[in-house]
């Protein structure tokens, strides 16, 4: 009899968001699940830790008639155990590696986020943060995000997709220190997917402000993301405008390699 697979889920949309239960009802078919998080969103939190705030940590008894919701999948065999952590995403991993685990999981997988996490916003995202925290402490790990914004989005194109490329990484895993990010455009009917690389774009235009009752000016984050290569078509943008899931790989390791032996050869000494 093969082993029972232990697959680790979390977020930054918060415990209630049809993301996160889509991906546990999905994990559900291919071992047993467990997933801790944020208590509400934390969207944006990136890799940041609660270094100063006690957080709580608090079983969660389950959605009750939410899991029947007609916009879910079919739950798998297996259970799904729900805990709850006032933290951020990275705090969710964390504490479940030492408070709930009692195992090193086979996959981690963060999301279903609810706005993609393509190019340059990994780097701002709660949802890729966990992944990264994964990855750190050896655990094969994957972030899935969708282009959309709605409360209640229709993951129904994607699910074969998602269970397929998680068989993938349980049965290959990744190397060391690399994660997948995954996301997967707006459409009705997937193109199909992409493996592709991270496109260089920025933001711009963002902040908005006003005067509150008091006369004092108040700013709200915002903004627009600017494609810098529109015409690339090796890119995880160029993938979701055109109808196609990106699936990048990530490497943890940030070290320019091409400058390193330039800057010995004037800064060693």
């Amino acid at each position: 009899m093969m082993e029972e697979k232990l697959i680790f889920i979390t977020n930054d949309d918060g415990i209630q968001a049809l993301g996160i239960r889509t991906l546990a009802h999905l994990m559900s078919r291919l071992g047993k699940v467990v997933v801790v998080a944020p208590d509400s969103a934390r969207s944006g939190a990136g890799c940041s830790i609660s270094s100063t705030t006690p957080i709580e940590l608090c079983k969660w008894e389950g959605f009750g008639d939410l899991d029947t919701d007609p916009l879910l999948p079919a739950k798998g065999e297996h259970d799904i155990e729900y805990f709850t952590c006032t933290g951020t995403p990275v705090d969710c991993v964390k504490i479940a590696h030492e408070q709930v685990l009692h195992a090193t999981p086979d996959l981690v997988v963060s999301g279903i986020n609810h706005g993609d996490n393509a190019s340059v916003s990994v780097h701002y995202s709660g949802t890729v943060g966990a992944v990264i925290e994964a990855t750190l402490k050896g655990w094969s790990s994957i972030a899935f995000s969708f282009q959309g914004f709605k409360k209640r989005p229709d993951f129904s194109p994607f699910f074969d997709s998602i269970v397929k490329i998680a068989e993938h990484i349980l049965q290959h895993r990744l190397p060391p220190y690399e994660c997948l990010n995954v996301n997967f455009p707006e459409v009705e009917k997937l193109q199909g997917t992409r493996v592709a690389r991270m496109a260089k774009g920025l933001w711009t235009g963002e902040w908005s402000s006003a005067h509150n009752p008091h006369g004092k000016n108040m700013f709200w984050l915002t903004g627009a993301f600017n494609n810098l290569e529109p015409e690339q078509t090796d890119t995880d943008c160029w993938a979701l405008e055109h109808g196609y899931a990106s699936i990048t790989p990530i490497q943890l390791d940030m070290t320019a390699y091409d400058s390193l032996e330039m800057l010995r050869k004037y800064l060693n000494s």
